[in-house]
């Protein structure tokens, strides 16, 4: 949690303090005789006092020991020259920012730039003492907030929080050509009677393909396997000032049965396609139009949306997911 700085030795930090040497030539311009000289270097003199006045040097000497005992917080680099702190331990407000002052001046002579301090929530009371030295929020957790701060007098390049949240709509059809489709029991669409596709929000972690058929499952109780994305959309200012980015998927349905989620769901059923897109709500909507006019095109064979496939990457030790045009792709392998 806390570090010493290192310790000098007590002579050669006061003599080079020049607080020392103006007392000391003081003294000297005072009449005062010094019981002996020590050369320092090449360039510094530095007069051993009389009994007198070693007190007064001695309570000097033990101000700068006291000073050079201060306390760091422990830091890890990052890759792009800052340094990242997770508090874990209990500490006075009053002590605490004099150990964060003298962190973030030793960071200064390192040349670090952004510092990112971890606060866990039982630690929440220090928040008032960062923000008073220049931290401000990035983001928080359920667990922790995480406060930054820029040191260098320059821009920062700190990078913002998470822009973007992401959401999918799960367009799953049947052998008749029957769509899967819900009322929504609560949010914008609750009591209007509009036909919708199941839709929800990602979880951190998670990836799309998954979501995708986790959703249909928890409105429906219609078990599903991925096939593709058709298409995407993006949009801003639609979650707390956050931009959204909104993945329209295409399931295969591997059971039919429906068992609605009464806490969110009011109903659902497996609807014509045509009686779907013949809603005024839909008809009046330019992105849904684009939606039913993609999904007609795959059924008729005539689109192709985006595969997953598992691959391998630099940057993480776990699996990811490419969505990309398989069929396009391995006909160019071919030809």
């Amino acid at each position: 949690m806390l570090r010493s700085l290192p310790k000098l030795s007590p002579l050669f930090s006061s003599a080079r303090n020049p607080r020392y040497l103006r007392s000391a030539q003081r003294f000297i311009s005072q009449g005062r005789r010094p019981t002996s000289r020590v050369k320092i270097g090449a360039a510094t003199t530095l007069s051993i006092l009389s009994k007198s006045t070693s007190s007064a040097i001695a309570s000097e000497t033990a101000a700068e020991d006291q000073i050079q005992q201060i306390k760091l917080l422990t830091s890890t680099d990052d890759n792009y020259g800052g340094v990242t702190v997770e508090l874990n331990h209990p500490m006075d407000s009053s002590e605490f920012i004099q150990v964060l002052r003298a962190s973030v001046s030793h960071w200064k002579q390192l040349g670090k730039k952004g510092v990112w301090i971890k606060l866990p929530i039982h630690l929440a009371g220090l928040v008032e003492a960062l923000v008073k030295e220049g931290f401000w929020y990035h983001h928080a957790e359920p667990n922790y907030l995480m406060l930054v701060y820029w040191i260098p007098d320059s821009p920062s390049t700190i990078p913002v929080n998470a822009t973007h949240r992401v959401g999918v709509g799960s367009f799953v059809m049947n052998e008749k050509q029957e769509v899967l489709v819900v009322q929504e029991n609560s949010g914008l669409f609750q009591g209007t009677g509009i036909w919708k596709f199941p839709t929800g929000v990602v979880d951190q972690g998670e990836d799309i393909c998954v979501a995708a058929v986790r959703e249909v499952k928890e409105e429906t109780g219609v078990d599903s396997e991925f096939v593709e994305v058709l298409a995407f959309r993006q949009s801003h200012n639609s979650f707390f000032e956050k931009s959204d980015l909104f993945f329209v998927c295409m399931l295969r349905p591997l059971s039919f049965n429906i068992q609605t989620q009464r806490f969110e769901i009011l109903d659902a059923q497996w609807m014509p396609f045509e009686e779907y897109a013949a809603q005024p709500f839909v008809q009046k909507s330019e992105l849904l139009k684009y939606i039913n006019d993609t999904c007609l095109a795959k059924m008729g064979g005539q689109y192709s949306g985006f595969c997953p496939v598992s691959t391998s990457s630099n940057f993480s030790d776990q699996k990811n997911y490419l969505y990309l045009n398989a069929g396009t792709l391995k006909s160019s392998y071919s030809s």
